[in-house]
């Protein structure tokens, strides 16, 4: 992540290590970002990501850690005390307030006249573009709408840290596409730091500077979304961006993995290495291909078939446990079912080695 010292005055900025104690489940996460930051939290379910997320928010006490906001002590401040907004996944609008009064509670509840706290929510819709539907209650906006409506109350208060709980999860896939631009346009304008927490890597992407991924209450790995998508680092995350990942011993051009499989790469590298390829990058034949420049050849066998995107994927176990993309036309004249026997080839160029 992006040094906060070196980037905002000392002591501006987030900078907490979040150890929360559950039973036993046990939270352990160090977050550091400054001003203009955009963080995401990402991990299976159960990781921590939210209990870090509440945390954040006061909504689940410290067992231990601490908690800094622009260098003041949020560890004993209460949630409404704290500047800090929040947009739930399910946003949480009054339904008896319209758009307008639902933005306009932040600032009342920190103090603004009614007059007031109504300006500054009329200000907010028309940035969002909602100025025509701030008499609307909720029930009468759409999803993209309610979720711009959600933003803005929490940005009217005008936090230091804001932070968002799967802020697109409620919206079908075509809002989805408006709305997570418009939202990366929001947030990139917004000063202060924010920090999201999606099971989506898309949104991560688009939205975040750089990603935290945590598992089992730790985090795994972080840093900018295209170091995390190139040389991934645990089973998990390599799904997540859609490699295949193996860990092995590296001897020059070959990766040899648990199990006596090798991947021939075009990194010379020695010792504890891992070796990732896309499921793009996976060729299959029905019979043993001759006269093939792949340097890699593998005997499967297919354990299973979905339909993933416009393709199809195809999970194999072998000499090799990978999966494979291809068209549906490609996985017909190849008669793809599960049982079948095929053989899987990539080439060197297309694998990606690098140290453990």
């Amino acid at each position: 992540m992006r040094d906060a010292a070196a980037h905002a005055p000392a002591g501006e900025g987030l900078d907490a290590r979040l150890v929360v104690a559950r039973g036993s489940f046990r939270l352990d996460v160090a977050l550091t970002a400054a001003p203009g930051d955009v963080v995401a939290l990402l991990g299976p379910n159960g990781a921590g990501k939210t209990t870090a997320l509440r945390a954040l928010a006061g909504l689940v006490p410290l067992t231990g850690g601490h908690l800094r906001l622009d260098g003041a002590e949020l560890d004993r401040t209460p949630p409404e005390s704290r500047r800090v907004g929040v947009v739930f996944q399910d946003y949480l609008l009054f339904p008896h307030l319209t758009a307008l009064d639902n933005v306009a509670f932040g600032p009342r509840c920190h103090g603004a006249t009614k007059a007031e706290a109504r300006t500054q929510a009329a200000e907010w819709l028309d940035r969002m573009g909602l100025a025509a539907h701030a008499g609307a209650r909720p029930r009468r906006l759409s999803g993209g709408q309610a979720q711009r409506v959600a933003l803005a109350r929490a940005l009217a208060t005008r936090p230091r840290l804001l932070l968002l709980d799967e802020p697109l999860a409620a919206l079908d896939a075509r809002t989805r596409l408006d709305v997570r631009a418009q939202l990366r346009r929001h947030l990139a304008e917004f000063e202060a730091v924010a920090v999201l927490v999606t099971h989506d890597p898309l949104d991560a992407m688009v939205l975040a500077d750089h990603l935290v991924v945590i598992e089992d209450g730790r985090i795994v790995q972080q840093g900018t979304p295209s170091d995390i998508g190139r040389r991934p680092r645990t089973d998990y995350i390599a799904h997540l961006v859609g490699l295949n990942l193996y860990r092995g011993q590296a001897e020059g051009h070959t990766v040899r993995i648990d199990g006596g499989a090798g991947i021939t790469g075009t990194e010379d590298l020695t010792g504890p290495v891992f070796v990732a390829f896309p499921p793009s990058a996976v060729t299959l034949h029905r019979d043993r291909p001759t006269g093939s420049s792949a340097r890699n050849l593998w005997r499967c066998e297919v354990t299973g078939l979905e339909t993933h995107g416009d393709q199809i994927r195809a999970a194999l176990t072998g000499d090799l446990s990978l999966v494979a993309d291809l068209t549906t036309v490609a996985a017909a004249e190849l008669d793809l079912r599960p049982g079948a026997t095929v053989w899987a080839t990539v080439k060197a160029t297309q694998t990606h080695a690098y140290p453990a």
